[in-house]
């Protein structure tokens, strides 16, 4: 059961270093009960901070498994302050009732730029002449060194990173092509590929921007490697899991690969330090980067504006737009009215249930929403100001107590 409090008294607890705007952002919203950490809490840690949390910012490193989450009875909702959401049991969460909100569009900007340095590097040879010179091997040629302009980009992937990927690549006179399993929009002079193998066969380069699935998962594997163009060079910058990493090392190593920028790995370190090992360490042809690919102080501002934008307007007015796990709702300004906030499963009779709890009490109903998704409904009630607060608060109760509901919450 969720009680309304003082915003000023709700627990705030943001991890991992994420950007002071965040912060700034809840205080500036009314809140200022926030416990902010430069890293990520350790299992034991996480559990504490769990026992009073209403809120919880987490990046990538903090794991929110189903165990965590069962220890957090006062968690109203998850900001992950990043893209992806892998670190949390989304499923787990939708159970509890609890949304998780991302940034998917905040570091666009940065990924998209730093694809584009990777491509111009790549063709051009850097990797392996910046090794050499590391080694006081002086190697001044042009050979195998290209502009881009003219070179045929594939994009895999065509969503908000590749979409600005390909406008910046026309923009350098690249050839764009590009696949994704929904059918897009072209931006400028990119060209849309009915298949990957058609891509495989026009590319010099290709990069990819897509989701982890288990349709993307070992996606680049030794059979895909040899359809493409020989010396062809490659970009990850998405996920981890995309590549067959022996099968790519096998592939530089017969120079049926040219090139590879990796920015993601299947598995990465806990902590910053000397952990990393990977047989792509062993290739001058490779670029290789610490999972840096939204790391700019631009996207970070922006992201920590964003997810604390939506975990601020979940908590004061109920709105559940952008939530990955959990039924969206947009909500008007309830001005003049209490809003009352039930999640519950999602089974027959419970909207029945529910509003006859106001039925019964003579309470004039100024406003109702409702969104299902899997086994969870959302039902937001507005009702007349003029119910005084006992009233309400005896609302909360019997709406808790109903057979299958999750819980309620009030917004006076």
């Amino acid at each position: 059961m969720q009680l309304s409090l003082d915003k000023r008294a709700v627990p705030i607890v943001l991890t991992e270093g994420i950007s002071t705007t965040a912060a700034d952002a809840f205080t500036q919203a009314g809140y200022d009960n926030i416990t902010q950490l430069t890293h990520a809490p350790d299992e034991q840690e996480l559990r504490e901070l769990l026992a009073t949390a209403r809120i919880l910012g987490i990046r990538s490193r903090t794991k929110l498994t189903a165990e965590m989450l069962a220890a957090a009875p006062r968690l109203i909702a998850v900001g992950c302050f990043c893209i992806g959401t892998n670190q949390v049991d989304l499923d787990a969460a939708h159970i509890k009732g609890i949304p998780v909100f991302n940034a998917p569009f905040s570091n666009t900007r940065s990924v998209a730029e730093l694809t584009i340095s990777a491509i111009i590097a790549l063709v051009r040879g850097i990797p392996e002449k910046n090794a050499a010179l590391h080694r006081g091997n002086w190697q001044k040629t042009a050979k195998g060194a290209h502009e881009v302009r003219g070179k045929a980009l594939g994009i895999v992937g065509y969503g908000n990173i590749g979409t600005q990927v390909s406008i910046l690549a026309d923009a350098l006179g690249m050839k764009v092509y590009f696949y994704d399993i929904a059918t897009k929009l072209a931006h400028g002079n990119a060209t849309r590929v009915a298949t990957l193998n058609e891509l495989y066969a026009l590319a010099d380069v290709i990069t990819y921007h897509v989701p982890e699935t288990p349709e993307t998962t070992g996606m680049v594997d030794a059979a895909a490697l040899e359809q493409m163009k020989p010396g062809v060079k490659l970009i990850n910058y998405a996920r981890g899991s995309l590549f067959d990493i022996d099968a790519l090392s096998a592939a530089l190593a017969s120079g049926q690969v040219g090139g590879a920028a990796i920015d993601v790995f299947p598995t990465e370190p806990e902590q910053n330090g000397p952990h990393f090992t990977s047989p792509l360490c062993a290739f001058d042809t490779t670029l290789l980067t610490p999972h840096i690919g939204g790391s700019t102080q631009e996207a970070q501002a922006n992201i920590g504006l964003e997810v604390a934008d939506k975990l601020i307007t979940y908590s004061d007015n109920g709105s559940t737009v952008g939530a990955v796990n959990f039924p969206e709702v947009s909500l008007p300004v309830h001005h003049g009215a209490h809003r009352i906030l039930n999640i519950h499963q999602n089974v027959p009779g419970m909207l029945r249930q529910i509003n006859a709890v106001f039925a019964d009490a003579g309470v004039n109903v100024l406003g109702q929403f409702l969104q299902t998704q899997r086994d969870v409904g959302y039902v937001v009630i507005d009702v007349e100001g003029s119910a005084d607060r006992t009233t309400i608060q005896d609302f909360r109760d019997t709406l808790q107590a109903l057979d299958g509901s999750l819980r309620t919450r009030i917004l006076h």
